[in-house]
C-alpha cells in the first residue's frame, strides 16, 4: 500500500510556506508570497499555485499552523483563525490544525480552540528540533522576513512556558525583527554615516532587504515582495532608498560608502538580537557549548550572533529530513520554511 503523503503549511501574513513529506522525509518545499491583509483572495491564489505545483493535493493529508490571523484584516484574532480554517477546509480535504499542547483539531473546532492555534508556528519548529536532537540542549534562532524567534530546548522538550506572541515578546523570545521586511527605522534612531552620527527618518523608505541585498546576502528568491518604493532592486535603487533614511540621494554617496552604510544598519540589527539571545540564554541557563539550531531565510546572521564555542546546526541539514528522491535545490526552503516542515513532521509522528 501507497505510504500517504503529508503537506505541512504556515499560514503567515505575508508569505505562505508549504512543505510535501513522505515518510517524515521531505520531498519538496515552496514559499509563495501572500499580503493577506490586502484580503483572503490572496490565499485562494496560492492554494491554486500549490494545487498546480502539486497535483495530487487532495489525496494528501494537510497539517496546518499559522500567525495569518494577526492581520488587520480581520476583527481580532479569533476572527482571523476562523476565517483562515474555514477557508483552507474548502480547498483542502480534512486539513487538521496545530493546537501546540492541545494537539490537532479540525477546521470545526478551530474556532473553540483558537487560542492554542494562533501563531503556533514557532512551537512547531522547536519541538520539531528538540525531539531530533533528544540528548541536546540549545536555541533555535529562526531568523525569517519578519520576524525572530529565540526558543530554547533541553532533552527533547521546548523550555519556555511561554504560548503567546504577547508572552514571548515580553521574555525576548520573539523579536519584530527580520532580514526583508522590516522598516529600517524600527532598527535604530540614530546611525553612523561617514564618520558622523545621524538622526534617522521615521518614515517607510527602505527595508532590511535593501541592507542584506546590498552586502549580498539575501537570496533573490528569498526577497519575494516590493520594495519600499516599489522601484527596481538593483543596486541603484537599493542605494537610493538607503539614502533617504538620513535625508540624502543616492548620488550624494559612492558606492563603497553606501555599502559601509548598509553594513552600519547590519550592526544595529545585529546588536539588537545578540542582546535578546543573551537574555534568552541566561532565563533558561544554557551552557557553553550549547547547540544553536539556525532557520529562515535569515540564517546567514546566526553564526555572528551565539556565544563563541556553540555548535552549529542547521534546520535543513540536521533537524529536517530529504528524501533521496527530493527536488534539487529543496535544502533551501526547507531552511526558509521550517514550520511547515515541522508541522508535517510532527503530524506524520504523531499520527504513528
Amino acid at each position: 500500500m501507497r505510504e500517504r503523503k503529508v503537506i505541512g503549511w504556515d499560514i503567515g501574513g505575508a508569505h505562505v510556506k508549504a512543505a510535501l513529506l513522505r515518510g517524515g522525509a521531505v520531498l519538496d518545499a515552496a514559499q509563495w508570497p501572500c499580503p493577506l491583509w490586502q484580503g483572503l483572495d490572496h490565499l485562494e491564489r496560492v492554494l491554486a499555485q500549490a494545487q498546480a505545483r502539486w497535483p495530487a493535493l487532495g489525496e494528501h493529508a494537510h497539517a496546518v499552523t499559522m500567525t495569518g490571523e494577526m492581520v488587520d484584516l480581520f476583527a481580532h484574532r479569533e476572527d482571523g483563525v476562523q476565517r483562515i480554517a474555514g477557508l483552507l477546509a474548502g480547498h483542502l480535504p480534512t486539513p487538521r490544525f496545530f493546537a501546540g499542547d492541545g494537539g490537532w483539531f479540525g477546521a470545526a473546532q478551530a474556532g473553540t480552540q483558537w487560542e492554542q492555534i494562533a501563531s503556533a508556528n514557532w512551537l512547531a519548529t522547536a519541538r520539531h528540533a528538540a525531539r531530533a536532537m533528544p540528548q541536546a540542549e540549545g536555541l533555535l534562532v529562526d531568523i525569517g522576513s519578519t520576524t525572530t524567534d529565540l526558543i530554547a530546548f533541553r532533552r527533547g522538550h521546548v523550555l519556555t512556558a511561554s504560548r503567546s506572541d504577547a508572552q514571548r515578546l515580553q521574555h525576548g523570545e520573539l523579536v519584530y525583527q527580520g532580514v526583508v521586511r522590516t522598516p529600517l527605522c524600527a532598527l535604530a534612531q540614530r546611525i553612523d554615516w561617514r564618520g558622523a552620527r545621524l538622526n534617522v527618518m521615521n518614515e517607510f523608505f527602505a527595508t532590511t532587504a535593501d541592507v542584506y541585498r546590498l552586502t549580498g546576502e539575501l537570496d533573490a528568491a528569498h526577497d519575494q515582495h516590493p520594495s519600499a518604493d516599489n522601484a527596481p532592486k538593483d543596486a541603484a535603487h537599493t542605494r537610493a532608498r538607503l539614502a533617504r533614511m538620513i535625508g540624502l540621494d543616492e548620488r550624494d554617496g559612492s558606492a563603497a560608502q553606501w555599502l559601509a552604510f548598509a553594513q552600519a544598519w547590519r550592526s544595529e540589527q545585529l546588536a539588537e538580537l545578540r542582546g535578546q539571545i543573551e537574555r534568552v540564554v541566561a532565563d533558561h541557563d544554557l551552557a557553553a557549548g550549547a547547540t544553536v539550531v539556525a532557520a529562515g531565510c535569515g540564517a546567514f546572521l546566526v553564526p555572528e550572533l551565539v556565544p563563541e564555542g556553540w555548535r552549529f546546526a542547521a534546520y535543513a541539514s540536521e533537524v529536517a529530513r530529504l528524501a533521496p528522491d527530493a527536488l534539487a535545490g529543496v535544502a533551501g526552503w526547507v531552511q526558509v520554511g521550517a514550520p511547515a516542515v515541522a508541522v508535517a513532521a510532527l503530524y506524520g509522528q504523531e499520527q504513528a
